[in-house]
Formats: structure tokens, C-alpha cells, sequence
């Protein structure tokens, strides 16, 4: 079984969390914190930094370390690295995803999120402002 290892951005502004909605692949139409896979030798920050940049034009800051989620998909085992961060530099603009919002906490429960991503809007709550 394939292990996978990536670093998901809990992107926050004036307490609202953004989410992406996935435009392909197996999963597509669920929805996710956006990030991607580590690379070799990248930290998970680093790769959380890298992969927003990739695939939604913006440069943010890590804020602080939230959670790590395993997770077993059919397909492989996810290890999910998890950072409050916000847009240091930029706008958020999708190339990848079909859809994004600008959620509140009271409506994390309101979308139909990846099952790795719904054990991460648990640990939300536990945040809630």
C-alpha cells in the first residue's frame, strides 16, 4: 500500500477559513484544506508555503503547527501535516480547484469534505474564536 505524505494550509482571515473544492482526480467535488505532497528533504511548512504558491498564486505565513491526520483511502495511506497560516503576499486564485469559500466556524459542517479533512475541521472547533 502507498504511503503519501503532504502539508494541507488552514488558511484564515478575520475568522473565516478557506476551503477548496477538488476539480479532478478520484475525489473530485469534495471538498479540502489546500496543500499537496512533500518533497524530498522539504519541511512540512515549506511544502505548505510551495504548494499554495502553486496552485493558488499567493505566499502565506505559517502561523502555527495544528495537527497531523492518518488517514487509509482505498487507494494509499495519507499522513496529513496540518498549519494556521494567512496570505502574506498576494491573492488567492484557483488553477486547480473548481471552487473555493470563505467559511465561518459555525458553517465548517456545511460541506462535503474529503474524510482526512473532516477529522481536521473536527480539531477546527476545537479552535473556534
Amino acid at each position: 500500500m502507498k504511503s503519501i505524505r503532504v502539508s494541507a494550509a488552514i488558511i484564515h482571515h478575520e475568522n473565516m477559513i478557506y476551503a477548496t473544492k477538488r476539480g479532478k482526480g478520484t475525489y473530485k467535488g469534495y471538498w479540502e484544506f489546500p496543500g499537496g505532497k512533500r518533497e524530498e528533504g522539504e519541511s512540512g511548512e515549506e511544502a505548505a508555503v510551495r504548494e499554495i504558491k502553486e496552485e493558488l498564486g499567493a505566499t502565506i505565513e505559517i502561523e502555527r503547527f495544528v495537527c497531523t491526520v492518518e488517514y487509509q483511502y482505498p487507494e494509499f495511506f495519507l499522513t496529513m501535516d496540518c498549519y494556521l497560516a494567512s496570505v502574506k503576499e498576494g491573492h488567492l486564485t484557483l488553477s486547480e480547484h473548481s471552487d473555493a469559500k470563505w467559511l465561518s466556524f459555525s458553517e465548517l459542517d456545511s460541506l462535503d469534505w474529503l474524510p482526512a479533512d473532516l477529522e481536521v475541521v473536527e480539531e477546527l472547533k476545537k479552535l473556534k474564536p
